[in-house]
């Protein structure tokens, strides 16, 4: 008796543990958001969950438009602001050089350039110049 009772539990009990329940229709509805509602809806209320990692922005471009995202754009499933991003300045995978910075799609040297001294659009007076960042560095 012990021995059949021993049996029943090794065998039987873990098929009843690792054997999940499958998910109804309703459950699946949602977990997997309907895409037809996402392209027509106007907000992103109640799709939070996306910038959760649920889903990237290759499959919804529109989570990066979201407040808080890194940028309105998508760039290899991340969010990025094209505008700024060193590693993707202007365009997806355009890396500014050593020194360089993003400044409004373009990588600028700010040691050096008038038009953005030391920062983006830090613009040195008229007849002075940006040397080491500054402008009119003796």
């Amino acid at each position: 008796m012990f021995l059949v009772l021993f049996f029943l539990m090794t065998i039987v009990m873990p098929t009843f543990i690792v054997t999940p329940n499958p998910l109804t229709d309703k459950e699946k509805e949602k977990l997997v958001p309907n895409t037809d509602t996402l392209a027509s809806s106007e907000s992103l209320r109640g799709f939070d969950y996306l910038l959760r990692g649920t889903a990237t922005c290759d499959k919804f471009p529109r989570v990066c438009r979201a407040k808080g995202t890194a940028g309105p754009d998508c760039c290899k499933k991340k969010c990025v602001n094209v505008m700024k991003d060193n590693l993707n300045c202007g365009e997806c995978g355009k890396r500014c050089r050593f020194g360089q910075t993003c400044c409004n799609g373009n990588c600028i040297d700010v040691m050096y350039d008038e038009r953005n001294c030391g920062a983006c659009k830090n613009k040195c007076k008229k007849g002075s110049f940006c040397n080491y960042g500054m402008c009119s560095y003796a």
